[in-house]
């Protein structure tokens, strides 16, 4: 009998000694499966952080707010730290909007965002993510796992990410994206994190997030599509469309056919200095502002200013082995309805991409809207030369 005794106190000793030795800790294997579990009951949650780009010249901080709901319902709200400007990307039952609120500005379209592309700051990208690499790398750190994946973002700088879960709830903690050289280019710091959160009934409503702004009807962006096809040179006459809306994009009129029976002055440059264009142009701060990259072999073939209804805008059109046209614009307060597209997160703002064989890409950066339209230049070069944007200051 003291026989028996002694060899079970062995052997529970022995238990001990090899959970001390981590042989009970769980292994990558059983947590993948917990997180699969975990995003497979569809539950809501609540996130707040904050987001740091190194993707410019200067590295820029984002307060980060997420929301969902198992309606498939989402919130994201990013606040520039620096320039104390919100934008919110929302998606209920009416479809996707990406708002500016303080422009009073939105967009609205039909999308399968995001469940067609990973977000950084979404916790369904994440888990999705280190489910699917099947050669993810795995350590742990303190009270944390750490995960090392490939990356599925839409910028193909950003090569791999480093996912840190919380091992009691597998809430993320912090990401950090890193190109292939291994430089960090993204890192999320999760501050707070609430599974099974609760919202109030119109939470996810575009007017309660735009607050006090009256809703306009203005052409959907299927009616006004833009192309370099469209825009023959035009020597540098100023040019005015009144089939163009502010917020959509440019009509299938052409420039020299918008221009017909009016006065313009040919300047430097290819620039219009037209008098009303240019008190427009500085009455509305209106600086062109080039981009910094270009793909190679494409060259800027002239500047143009130009109307858009009633606000002040220039068209610069580059060619070569791609060739697409740069319109800036600062909109009056609008409302657009646009054709099926898909959100394109640029790191310092949300744009939108719409259109097939005539691609536009439309973002919004210190009041200023862009709008790059293009026939031939691939998705992940227009979204380079929209990057490439931020941090330019106005001509």
């Amino acid at each position: 009998m003291r026989r028996v005794t002694w060899v079970v106190a062995v052997v529970m000793c022995l238990a001990l000694v090899l959970a001390g030795c981590g042989m009970g800790k769980k292994d990558a294997g059983s947590i993948v499966k917990d997180l699969d579990h975990v995003i497979s009951k569809s539950g809501s949650y609540q996130a707040s952080g904050s987001m740091i780009l190194n993707t410019g010249q200067q590295p820029q901080e984002y307060q980060v707010e997420v929301a969902y709901s198992p309606d498939h319902f989402y919130r994201i709200s990013l606040t520039n730290a620096g320039k104390d400007v919100t934008q919110i990307v929302l998606r209920n039952e009416e479809g996707v909007f990406v708002l500016t609120p303080h422009l009073k500005k939105s967009f609205r379209f039909q999308s399968d965002w995001p469940e067609n592309q990973g977000q950084v700051y979404l916790f369904q990208s994440l888990a999705k993510s280190i489910i699917a690499d099947k050669d993810r790398q795995f350590t742990t750190d303190n009270d944390a796992y750490v995960f090392d994946v490939a990356a599925n973002y839409q910028n193909e700088q950003l090569s791999r990410q480093k996912i840190w879960l919380n091992k009691k709830t597998l809430a993320p903690k912090q990401v950090q994206v890193s190109d292939v050289n291994k430089n960090v280019l993204v890192q999320v710091n999760f501050t707070n994190f609430e599974f099974d959160a609760k919202f109030d009934k119109d939470y996810f409503q575009m007017e309660r997030n735009m607050t006090s702004w009256n809703l306009q009807t203005l052409p959907t962006m299927a009616d006004v599509s833009v192309t370099d096809a469209d825009h023959p040179a035009t020597g540098g006459k100023s040019v005015t469309d009144k089939n163009l809306s502010a917020t959509g994009g440019q009509s299938d009129q052409t420039a020299g056919q918008a221009q017909s029976g009016q006065k313009a002055t040919a300047t430097k440059s290819g620039l219009d200095t037209t008098k009303s264009t240019a008190a427009a142009s500085k009455a509305q701060s209106i600086g062109i502002i080039e981009p910094s990259y270009l793909p190679k072999d494409v060259v800027k073939q002239d500047i143009t200013d130009m109307k858009l209804g009633e606000d002040a805008a220039v068209l610069l059109r580059y060619k070569g082995k791609y060739n697409f046209s740069l319109i800036e614009v600062r909109p009056q307060a609008k409302s657009v309805s646009l054709q099926p597209g898909d959100i394109v997160d640029l790191g310092f703002t949300i744009g939108v991409l719409t259109g097939d064989e005539k691609k536009t890409l439309t973002w919004t950066n210190d009041g200023v809207e862009f709008r790059l339209s293009t026939g031939d230049l691939p998705t992940n070069e227009m979204i380079k030369v929209a990057m490439a944007t931020e941090g330019q200051s106005g001509k």
